[in-house]
């Protein structure tokens, strides 16, 4: 695929600076050549013009001023890490220049960043929302984009199809979001039922839980926290066993939030110390099983499970089933050691190759999703990538 991409823009990137070229400039421009060394460089190319026999060239893709400016709604999400350091060489490799930024989690800080970026010239905006709780932040970013003709490329968190299709040159590539909850359901459930009384301590044929989701608002979050505890719950009744039973019954929610909206271990963490401090094996009411929308939620619990005695990585402690989505490579290593039981993998290296793709064909000219798998393309306006489970098996 790099190839493809290097071909595809290999015009775009002679038009460019030397510098821009060179790889990544994080929120700063480098500085151009020195005017006597271009001019040498210009002298130079002329006698060798001179002396060299004239080459037909190939018609070439219209160059295109700026740089790609990548704006991620936080440099401090585990999983959105992995895709910027992916996407940061896929675009490398295929001579992309381009320019990150960091939105630290805040709307307007990432809106005036766009405005910033559209001001300098960039030729293309690929954006990792930050708000993805109404379509109102999109809508602006679009609003902005289409009046100076520069593309956008929305990722990993849920832009509606109504405001990504009202702009021609705008796609969406992220993910399937309701698969994650119905494949992390179906994990869960089918792990109950072959170790449902091990799990269940106390003996009272119920699997006390927890759930902890990351974000209000945001869709992938209310997938995961709906459909991981429904679709469970759907392979133990159907195997004659009892639904899951939240370890709280004065919470009518059913899960616990991460109040920042950053799905942290933090919060996982500060949650399942509180827990832990009134549930417990000694008072016959120990929660059986966690749930996470998130690796770096799961993380945060097993964590706190750990400091209180379980899930030790020697094997010698009561392991509380801890599950999670992301497949990030802290998860998979808890995992390998049987500290975390399992996850949904999602693809950063799939999401970033995929955005590479398509910011070439923008840039080169050419159809929007020439050389993405077309059984990951949704109509005209969005690319699913696959998620996978992952146990360590």
């Amino acid at each position: 695929m790099k190839k493809k991409i290097l071909a595809l823009v290999l015009a775009s990137c002679m038009a460019l600076s030397l510098a821009a070229c060179g790889g990544k400039a994080d929120e700063a421009a480098a500085p151009a050549s020195e005017p006597e060394t271009a001019a040498q460089d210009e002298a130079d190319a002329a006698d060798q013009a001179e002396t060299e026999e004239p080459e037909q060239e190939e018609e070439q893709p219209t160059a295109v001023e700026g740089d790609v400016s990548v704006f991620y709604y936080t440099y401090g999400d585990t999983y959105i890490s992995s895709v910027r350091s992916a996407l940061d060489s896929a675009l490398e490799s295929a001579g992309i220049p381009y320019q990150d930024y960091d939105s630290n989690n805040s709307q307007t800080t990432q809106t005036e960043q766009v405005t910033t970026a559209i001001a300098k010239g960039t030729s293309l905006l690929v954006v990792n929302l930050v708000d993805s709780g109404s379509d109102d932040a999109a809508k602006n970013i679009i609003e902005q984009a289409s009046a100076q003709n520069i593309p956008v490329i929305f990722f990993n968190r849920s832009v509606s199809e109504e405001v990504v299709s009202s702009y021609d040159k705008c796609v969406f590539v992220g993910t399937d979001y309701e698969m994650a909850g119905h494949m992390q359901g179906e994990m869960i459930g089918n792990y109950l039922m072959e170790n449902f009384d091990t799990v269940d301590l106390n003996g009272d044929g119920e699997i006390s839980y927890v759930m902890f989701k990351g974000q209000e608002g945001n869709a992938e979050a209310i997938a995961r926290t709906q459909y991981g505890v429904e679709d469970a719950d759907a392979i133990l009744t159907a195997g004659g066993k009892s639904a899951l039973s939240f370890y709280d019954s004065s919470n009518s929610n059913l899960y616990l939030v991460d109040q920042d909206g950053a799905w942290s271990a933090a919060a996982a963490n500060n949650y399942m110390q509180t827990i832990l401090s009134q549930y417990s094996e000694a008072n016959n009411n120990m929660v059986e099983l966690v749930i996470a929308n998130n690796d770096e939620m799961a993380i945060g619990a097993v964590t706190a499970l750990q400091n209180a005695g379980y899930n030790l990585e020697d094997g010698s402690a009561t392991v509380i089933p801890v599950f999670g989505v992301d497949a990030t490579d802290a998860a998979k290593e808890a995992i390998g050691k049987g500290t975390m039981t399992g996850t949904i993998k999602q693809d950063a290296d799939g999401m970033a190759n995929t955005i590479a793709q398509i910011s070439a064909n923008f840039m080169g000219g050419a159809d929007t999703f020439a050389d993405v798998a077309a059984e990951n393309v949704v109509g005209t306006w969005r690319v699913n990538i696959p998620y996978a489970t992952y146990t360590g098996e």
